[in-house]
């Protein structure tokens, strides 16, 4: 099986990425949501972050309370690392566990979508990079509009994360997406025809 990674900055256009490969019945592994099923209660991670930074992590339903462990992390460099490293390889352990599920029923392509893919070293479990990029004067734009931010605040969240630079420089497929809905579809299209031409090739058709 093939397996894609896909990643971008946030207000990349990623979602519009995994709605193409969707439409093509590829399935998509959202890294999100994983990381979303770490914290469920009595899971291995779920221990592990409560070992890490206390019971009043712990909400009264006995699940994870996001808001609290958000507030010990937030602005911490290191606190977010020490949280980082409980969480990412509780999704990886995830990640590893869905793609062998899809070989096994028989997909000849998956995807991995996951913003943090280089920060957290996963590129080992994919075949290739795919990466959205926007230029970063519209992501904060999109960004401001989506989720309510000023300015300053939604720079703020964009400069926290890798450069398109440095993410371009790691990936073999690069998707710009600075113009029209349209004309992000077409990039997509093409990169699609692009990797089954590479997938014909390697399988000597």
């Amino acid at each position: 099986m093939h397996v894609i990674g896909l990643t971008g900055g946030i207000a990349s256009g990623k979602s519009t990425v995994t709605q193409f490969f969707r439409a093509k019945d590829v399935p998509v592994i959202d890294a999100d949501l994983l990381g979303h099923r770490t914290y469920e209660q009595g899971s291995e991670t779920y221990h592990q972050v409560i070992a890490a930074f206390g019971q009043d992590v712990v909400a009264p339903d006995g699940s994870i309370d996001r808001k609290v462990l958000g507030g010990k992390v937030f602005g911490k460099p290191d606190e977010l690392k020490r949280l980082t490293d409980v969480v990412w390889p509780g999704i990886r352990k995830l990640a590893s566990q869905e793609l062998a599920a899809l070989e096994t029923a028989g997909n000849t392509i998956a995807v991995l979508e996951a913003a943090v893919l280089f920060e957290a070293s996963w590129e080992d479990l994919v075949d290739e990079i795919w990466v959205v990029v926007v230029e970063p004067d519209q992501a904060v734009a999109r960004l401001a509009a989506r989720n309510g931010l000023d300015e300053a605040a939604a720079r703020a969240r964009l400069a926290s994360q890798l450069s398109n630079d440095e993410r371009t420089a790691r990936a073999g497929i690069v998707i710009t997406n600075n113009g029209t809905l349209d004309e992000l579809e077409r990039n997509i299209g093409q990169a699609w025809e692009e990797l089954q031409q590479r997938l014909r090739t390697a399988a000597g058709r």
